[in-house]
């Protein structure tokens, strides 16, 4: 019998939540149904064991966090400057406190990897080819510096915002712009290397 696509939808985002809230610890079969609002035993249907959900879950989050594909393409045409690659920084900044949750699911996937060697492929992978799609569209659209340029930016935004996400207060909501502005000043090169 084909599993119903919206209902395994519905459960990853509940457990997004589920993860976000509670940590890998809290994420239970059962959690995962509360949270879904769907009868106890749902979860366990769809997914086989509990590495089976951690791995659709990292799949799922990267899915969720994907750009408006139209926003995006609008937003990389853009001339390929370091004004631009700042602008795509803050984008980046906006969206991931709009889903908070997603973003602190990938915290979490993180930690789950570095104990579960079941997990520990697919969450690499997933973040592998964030990072490799990072590094092409700062490479291939042009924008000054090169592929290391990118993986600094990459791991510079990325210290970001698990700081931000996890402990707000550290740096605060009006400083965040102002260290987007460092992190790409100190980053990107004025204009492209030839």
């Amino acid at each position: 019998m084909a599993r119903n696509t919206e209902r395994r939808h519905r459960l990853l985002d509940a457990a997004v939540e589920v993860i976000a809230v509670e940590g890998g610890r809290g994420l239970t079969f059962g959690a995962v149904d509360r949270a879904a609002s769907v009868p106890p035993g749902t979860a366990s249907n769809y997914f086989a064991s509990r590495d089976q959900l951690l791995r659709e879950l990292a799949e799922h989050v990267f899915i969720r966090l994907a750009p408006d594909p139209v926003e995006a393409a609008a937003r990389m045409a853009a001339e390929p400057t370091r004004e631009s690659e700042r602008g795509l920084m803050m984008w980046l900044v906006e969206r991931a406190l709009a889903d908070r949750a997603a973003h602190l699911a990938l915290f979490e996937l993180r930690l789950e990897a570095t104990r579960n060697p079941h997990v520990a492929p697919t969450v690499t992978r997933q973040f592998a080819g964030n990072l490799a799609v990072a590094t092409s569209d700062h490479v291939d659209h042009g924008f000054p510096g090169d592929r290391s340029t990118a993986l600094v930016l990459y791991l510079a935004m990325s210290g970001l915002l698990l700081d931000h996400l996890t402990m707000p207060e550290l740096l605060g909501t009006d400083a965040v712009a102002a260290i987007v502005d460092t992190i790409v000043t100190a980053v990107v090169p004025r204009v492209a290397e030839r």
